[in-house]
């Protein structure tokens, strides 16, 4: 039989354990923000067109939530765009989306149903304009399609609105001086390639893949839209407000742009959702979005550009209570 433990070495023992259990608690209290339960329950996040940056960057935070919020299922579902995005969340349809301040204005501009209840998460990077022709076209502006069958996007779509607001502040009536084909970014290079378009509009981040791959199979070019465009469209009224002129880099479509820099517009990207959601996974959805930067923008470069010191920013949306309890928790 062993011996007894002396009234020291039980003292001791006793000592220990509870040192651990400050440890261990300690701990915990440090990988679980104060206040806040463990999310759990289904959740769809509304994203984009197949090949579009909105779908490439919705599967890369999937994978990311699946590791941070295991007890919360991600469904994901394609969209034309911010326009339908939202529209989705407003409806209950989806729970999460991404969409561009512009659309996110319009949408409250004209009172459309749910307005008042979309709530900001985060502000993410910017779309760029880019109006993609054939090299040998004879398009050096906006002005120069008149007549010519043009890629507006889809309905539902933030490229839509855009390319509807540059048209007009070319001095173009979208759907007389141009013939409009609606289509997506997964289907514009495509239809370039096959002569069925003379142009495309897209919004979106740089590099976009469906643009950067048709680049480097065809030669086009990227038409320049000049700064007189941008000041145009801020004359239109408060929800134009949001785009700034910006210039591609040389380096973001090689081949498209023969190594020089292109003028065009940009606007910002927010991570969006309704006051109805639930605090606790608000808060960890945008931990995810701001801690998966450096992952998700190893496949999807716009992604890091994301900065936790902007994206608090999500102009025109209020922030949703539980992505201020995130930044509040963060700040130094």
């Amino acid at each position: 039989m062993l011996p007894a433990l002396t009234r020291t070495a039980r003292r001791r023992v006793l000592q220990v354990s509870a040192a651990l259990l400050v440890l261990v608690g300690a701990l915990v209290w440090w990988l679980v923000p104060f206040g806040a339960k463990a999310p759990s329950g289904q959740v769809t996040f509304s994203t984009g067109v197949p090949t579009g940056v909105y779908q490439k960057y919705g599967t890369l935070l999937q994978q990311a939530l699946a590791r941070d919020l295991p007890d919360v299922s991600i469904t994901l579902k394609n969209s034309e765009g911010s326009q339908q995005n939202l529209a989705r969340l407003a409806s209950g349809e989806a729970d999460f989306t991404i969409a561009t301040a512009d659309a996110v204005a319009q949408y409250q501009r004209d009172r459309k149903p749910g307005f008042e209840r979309l709530r900001g998460c985060a502000r993410l990077y910017d779309d760029y304009v880019q109006l993609v022709v054939p090299k040998g076209s004879a398009v050096q502006s906006v002005a120069d399609l008149r007549g010519l069958r043009v890629g507006v996007g889809q309905p539902g779509s933030g490229v839509r609105l855009i390319a509807d607001r540059v048209l007009a502040a070319a001095g173009l009536t979208p759907d007389v001086d141009i013939r409009p084909v609606s289509a997506g970014i997964d289907t514009m290079p495509g239809r370039l390639e096959r002569r069925q378009l003379d142009a495309f509009f897209w919004s979106g981040g740089l590099p976009t893949q469906a643009v950067q791959e048709l680049s480097e199979r065809s030669p086009v070019r990227l038409v320049p839209l000049d700064a007189t465009l941008v000041e145009s469209l801020h004359d239109v009224g408060e929800s134009t407000r949001y785009y700034r002129s910006a210039v591609i880099p040389a380096d973001a479509y090689g081949l498209a742009q023969d190594g020089n820099p292109v003028d065009t517009l940009a606007v910002a990207n927010i991570v969006v959702t309704t006051d109805a959601a639930d605090p606790d996974l608000v808060e960890g959805v945008t931990r995810t979005v701001i801690g998966s930067r450096d992952r998700i923008g190893g496949r999807v470069h716009p992604a890091q550009l994301v900065d936790l010191r902007t994206a608090i920013y999500t102009e025109p949306l209020t922030l949703h209570e539980g992505a201020r309890r995130y930044y509040r928790s963060v700040k130094p």
